[in-house]
């Protein structure tokens, strides 16, 4: 395993790692080659997760949590999705998108209600914003609540929705006016009337991640399920995205881990004219390059964690660090296919599915266009203001 560099994280982030490493090696590792082949999600793992504290690292302990900080986090996904990247996706779903919302924004009595199944793993969590026409748009969704008496009723659809066929509970971004301060959030459970799940999305990789629409159609909450002020739906979303980015970075860690894993024994073992190829100098300078970009995202993504904790995190840096691990992640997984030639290009190696499943991070939880847009524009911004 070459994941030998000490960053100095602190005793609980090296208590995460080593925990959530044997687990994952024991209990999702076995998995993953099914869940890919299949797209299956293996609901029945999802309590035993809940049992090492892993859903509710960042949750006070007073709710239920390990009280516990993003740095936490992002090393519990990472040793997660090195087993399995779409099971981290998943994971990441679950515990940052929804649990972590619920703690942030929740009211007691939504916390009270929600957090211990979530957190047990006894239910599972989702996040829904983005729609077929509104993703990196997301002040353009569609789906509308309109107030009745008691709560509202909410009609249209979300799309691209992680976990939602297994989801018991849902975060959900909803249009109750105009433009920006025009959207809440709403906290649905799976057996409301008028709420159902649509089509299931088929996609090209983190299969076993499930996705999905969702329906609704005169679907009825009450007051109580309304997290967070009333149209002021965009600060929630737009609160949680820096810690969002700086989590799902941790499956880009992973998965350029887990290439390490195979492609290091295998050059080590395949022998081309009468040597490893591992002595030719070309294959070193590859494996030196995918451990290069493994801990300068690394480096990266952790120091922004870490940030996050000390609340002192920038919008831009959040960005920066899942823009350098997707992108490094892809060029590994892709190195990793090159490095075992012809072999790493059939299904009996896992490199090519860590390519297909490195390559959603370029797009999900905002685009690289995106990240690269929002990153100029805030660095712009401030040298203008040092200039006035």
């Amino acid at each position: 395993m070459i994941d030998d560099f000490d960053f100095a994280l602190g005793e609980s982030a090296d208590m995460i790692r080593e925990a959530t490493r044997r687990f994952a090696t024991d209990r999702i590792a076995p998995l993953a080659a099914r869940m890919d082949a299949e797209d299956w999600f293996p609901r029945d793992i999802w309590p035993e997760m809940g049992a090492l504290g892993l859903h509710g690292i960042t949750v006070d302990e007073a709710d239920g949590g390990l009280g516990l900080g993003y740095l936490e986090h992002v090393v519990a996904i990472e040793e997660v999705s090195r087993a399995s990247a779409s099971l981290g996706l998943s994971y990441g779903a679950h515990s940052n998108l929804c649990v972590n919302q619920i703690r942030r924004w929740g009211s007691p009595e939504q916390k009270a209600k929600y957090l211990p199944g979530l957190i047990s793993g006894e239910h599972v969590g989702s996040l829904a914003m983005s729609e077929v026409s509104a993703g990196s748009d997301v002040v353009s969704m569609k789906l509308r609540a309109v107030k009745a008496d008691g709560g509202w009723g909410l009609n249209g659809t979300k799309f691209w929705i992680t976990n939602a066929p297994y989801a018991d509970t849902l975060v959900v971004y909803a249009k109750t006016g105009e433009g920006s301060r025009g959207i809440t959030a709403f906290l649905i459970e799976k057996a409301m009337p008028g709420f159902a799940i649509g089509q299931k999305i088929d996609k090209m990789g983190m299969r076993g991640s499930p996705t999905a629409e969702l329906v609704f159609n005169d679907c009825f909450v009450s007051d109580a399920q309304v997290m967070g002020p009333v149209n002021g739906g965009v600060g929630v979303l737009m609160s949680g995205l820096d810690y969002e980015r700086a989590v799902l970075a941790g499956i880009q860690l992973g998965i350029m881990q887990a290439c390490l894993d195979v492609v290091v024994p295998y050059v080590r073992e395949r022998r081309q004219f009468g040597r490893a190829i591992g002595e030719f100098q070309l294959i070193q300078a590859k494996v030196a390059d995918m451990y290069v970009a493994l801990n300068s995202a690394r480096a990266y993504v952790y120091a922004v964690a870490r940030s996050c904790d000390a609340g002192r995190t920038t919008r831009f840096d959040a960005a920066g660090a899942i823009l350098l691990a997707s992108e490094n992640a892809v060029k590994v997984a892709m190195e990793a296919i090159q490095a075992l030639g012809g072999a790493g290009y059939t299904k009996d190696w896992p490199v090519e599915r860590f390519a297909r499943d490195a390559k959603l991070l370029d797009i999900g939880a905002g685009t690289n266009e995106i990240r690269r847009m929002l990153i100029g524009r805030e660095l712009i911004g401030k040298l203008e203001k040092v200039a006035q």
